[in-house]
């Protein structure tokens, strides 16, 4: 594994992600604790999780998955960096209870220790803002920081799905306060057919510091080779894929990015990823395998190298906005 700083900070991490939405709602435990431990093997540590993770009457069970697995010893905590979001509402189905949600003081307060609780850890390394919250100031939301910080149950701040402005809003106002590191990290999405984040996130991130961790960087498998295996295997695209193949002009797109591939002697999914590594401010893209064949299909994508000519005929099939303002005006 290749490592890099997490942004401005001294923390080393993995230049590859073990993201663990799937853990609980499509991978069961004992294969989940494989998938980790073949991560931890192969020189993953940046770990990324959030407490709504197992979704519905489940949120939370995915934390309580990575708790279990540390609870196992075999200093699996010590070599994790644990990165886990806070925002979504925790409290019980039905309507939202006031305050268990968002990210005032009470909330985060409250999210923390359920998180602590939930992973059997005394401290999460990186804690990131899900999303933005409209109502509350970031004045409140650093106050909260700080003491966290100062109980020792947070090391770093990240924040998730940010645009720009808030980026920099949150790390002036962070400025002000004396101790305050500010935001560290931005996960945001961004892989080959969903550019916009070039515009405004990552410029900003780079401006503050942040690294930056693409989610979705095969974005919810349409870079994954979907034509191929429809035609290989019969097996249909779902979801998202399915949506956007419907679309003549973008499933025009995807077939040409994999005959390009082919071409190349390339799996698409290892170039997507290989893509984002050769990509400005990038820390690492988020893989969330279902299976251990996943995970080391996401590893090769580390060793890739994709040539210029590759290169040039992804930035032809899949031509990037390019930075504001000239994006939208000169």
């Amino acid at each position: 594994m290749k490592y890099t700083q997490l942004g401005r900070t001294g923390l080393k991490v993995g230049r590859l992600v073990l993201g663990t939405m799937n853990f609980g709602p499509q991978t069961n435990e004992t294969d989940s604790h494989a998938i980790m431990d073949a991560a931890l093997d192969a020189g993953i540590n940046l770990f990324d999780t959030a407490n709504v993770y197992g979704w519905g009457e489940n949120k939370g069970r995915t934390e309580e998955i990575i708790g279990n697995w540390f609870a196992q010893g075999g200093d699996r905590r010590d070599k994790v960096v644990l990165a886990t979001k806070v925002y979504a509402n925790m409290g019980a189905d039905g309507p939202a209870w006031p305050n268990h949600d968002k990210l005032s003081a009470l909330n985060i307060r409250r999210a923390v220790d359920a998180s602590l609780k939930r992973l059997q850890t005394d401290h999460i390394d990186v804690y990131q803002f899900h999303h933005i919250d409209r109502s509350t100031p970031f004045e409140e939301i650093w106050q909260a920081i700080d003491v966290l910080v100062q109980q020792g149950k947070i090391l770093y701040v990240g924040s998730s799905n940010f645009p720009g402005y808030k980026i920099a809003q949150a790390n002036e106002i962070a400025a002000r306060r004396a101790g305050t590191i500010g935001l560290v990290s931005e996960q945001c999405l961004y892989n080959l057919a969903e550019r916009r984040a070039e515009m405004e996130v990552i410029p900003a991130a780079q401006d503050y510091g942040l690294g930056v961790i693409p989610w979705s960087p095969l974005h919810g498998g349409l870079l994954g080779g979907v034509i191929r295996k429809e035609v290989e295997g019969g097996r249909r695209a779902s979801g998202r894929a399915a949506d956007a193949l419907a679309n003549t002009t973008i499933r025009a797109q995807i077939q040409a990015y994999e005959d390009l591939l082919d071409k190349h002697g390339i799996e698409p999914g290892e170039a997507a990823l290989a893509w984002l590594l050769t990509r400005p401010g990038v820390t690492g893209p988020i893989v969330g395998p279902r299976t251990a064949e996943q995970l080391d299909s996401a590893l090769r994508a580390v060793e890739l190298e994709l040539s210029e000519e590759l290169l040039s005929g992804l930035e032809e099939i899949f031509p990037g906005p390019g930075p504001s303002p000239e994006a939208f005006a000169w």
